[in-house]
């Protein structure tokens, strides 16, 4: 037994209700774009982290006079510090890479 199948047009039309409707077809920013807008501010924001955790880490390697546990504590914010550091320079350039690769500009014009 065969099931005849018919075309059915899709009517999506919605009748005026007051509320606004989203035209998925609208000029307006991708989340690519967005991503690519606010990635210059995240490295910025973790070079300034660095720099305060370096500062912080330092400034409690100097206060800690001498006691073994302040010491190992200063070096270990030092340390992550700079591991933290490491892991978004990598990522940066694992992205521009990526970005190079695939072709796609606005990636690696993202600080030109």
């Amino acid at each position: 037994m065969e099931i005849a199948q018919e075309n059915f047009p899709i009517d999506v039309t919605i009748p005026v209700t007051g509320r606004p409707t989203v035209d998925l077809n609208a000029p307006g920013l991708s989340l690519g774009e967005i991503i690519s807008n606010l990635l210059p501010y995240f490295f910025a924001g973790a070079g300034l982290l660095l720099l305060l955790f370096l500062l912080y880490g330092g400034i409690s390697l100097m206060l800690s006079r001498g006691d073994p546990k302040a010491v190992q504590s200063a070096k270990d914010k030092i340390t992550g510090a700079v591991v933290g550091f490491m892991i978004v320079f990598f990522a940066y350039w694992i992205v521009q890479i990526a970005g190079t690769i695939l072709g796609i500009p606005s990636i690696v014009d993202i600080f030109k």
